[in-house]
């Protein structure tokens, strides 16, 4: 998680409305992807991340700043939805979003593809990264 959050915070202030969020794929201890919310806030971090890991997210853990979205405004697959379908095996996740795109949503999808769900690592760490953001209502 330290990595997800330190990879977050190279992007600040650059990601549009979105927050920057930071993510880690790691299967059987080695990093097999990593990503962070591009400016202007698209890719998602989760979605770099997974392009990066390719086959190796199947049965990996994901650890992510920032709860995966559950629905997208563009129509788009969510990113708890691609990490679902990536065959991910467990996702972490530091902070909740309170934003009407995640809400508990992105979990919840998680949780009912299968995926074992862990929150809080380094909450407090990763919370200081959303203090300025603003999630939509």
């Amino acid at each position: 998680m330290r990595r997800a959050i330190a990879l977050a915070r190279t992007q600040v202030g650059r990601t549009g409305d979105n927050p920057s969020v930071g993510c880690v794929i790691v299967r059987d201890g080695a990093v097999v992807g990593e990503g962070v919310t591009a400016p202007g806030g698209r890719p998602h971090a989760e979605e770099q991340a997974l392009i990066q890991a390719g086959e190796g997210a199947r049965g990996a853990t994901a650890y992510v700043t920032l709860e995966p979205c559950g629905q997208r405004s563009s129509g788009a697959p969510s990113c708890s939805a691609l990490l679902a379908q990536a065959g991910m095996a467990r996702v972490v996740v530091a902070c909740d979003d309170a934003s009407t795109f995640a809400g508990g949503r992105g979990m919840a999808r998680l949780r009912a593809a299968g995926v074992r769900l862990d929150q809080g690592l380094l909450g407090a760490e990763a919370a200081d990264l959303y203090s300025a953001y603003r999630p939509a209502k």
